[in-house]
């Protein structure tokens, strides 16, 4: 056990931030929500209707879009695009999809290396470009339930004021979507350009994200 918690501390630890922050999350939104019922004279809602509602849909899948595309970009860019002097790039002289001895596939493969490394077509191909895809896909996926929450969160809102509903096509046409989703888009590519330029001339002792302290300005693809 302590083998297992040790080698796999990373992802336990965020993983179980992730469902403190969750929780939180959900009682800090229930009494926003609740102090806007009674300012409204309506009855405040339970926790178990709060978290099944689409203000609490819209405002968990808002965030979780942006963040999986950040990943997105991120994987997918990083491929061509460099900084020079920061570890968050790769070296200079390896931009592009670099060679098949590089990345170890085809005959190339190592013994330990995924099946499908050893294959060519399809399955290599796939096996290439899962992790950008996959983070592709739950972008889409949290960016549709974000547009499909919000489409209901709002209507809620204009019946509560008298006015007409709207299709969920003229919702993604609305302020209100747009507002929503920009506000987090551009947070978390500040976030990514930040931790791209600072880690240039910073240093974090043992991090992966950070430099060895030593190392020049300019060296690039280097991590601690």
């Amino acid at each position: 056990m302590k083998k297992f918690l040790r080698e796999n501390s990373l992802g336990l630890v965020f993983g179980t931030l992730f469902l403190i922050v969750l929780v939180a999350q959900a009682f800090a939104g229930l009494a926003d929500f609740n102090q806007q019922q009674l300012s409204e004279g309506l009855e405040p809602v339970s926790l178990g209707r709060y978290v099944t509602s689409a203000s609490f849909a819209t405002d968990v899948a808002e965030n979780w879009q942006s963040e999986y595309l950040q990943f997105f970009l991120y994987t997918f860019l990083t491929v061509w695009l460099l900084q020079k002097g920061s570890p968050e790039s790769k070296s200079l002289d390896d931009v592009g999809l670099e060679s098949d001895q590089e990345q170890k596939v085809g005959e190339y493969a190592e013994e330990d290396s995924p099946k499908w490394a050893r294959t060519r077509g399809p399955k290599l191909t796939l096996l290439s470009n899962s992790l950008g895809l996959v983070m592709g896909l739950i972008f889409l996926a949290s960016w549709l339930t974000q547009s499909i929450a919000g489409v209901t969160a709002f209507n809620e809102e204009q019946l509560g004021n008298l006015e007409d509903p709207v299709s969920w096509g003229q919702y993604l046409l609305e302020a209100d979507f747009w507002n929503r989703t920009l506000q987090n888009w551009q947070s978390e590519l500040l976030a990514v350009a930040s931790i791209a330029i600072l880690a240039i001339y910073l240093r974090q002792r043992g991090s992966p994200q950070s430099k060895p302290v030593g190392s020049a300005h300019t060296a690039t693809g280097v991590e601690g």
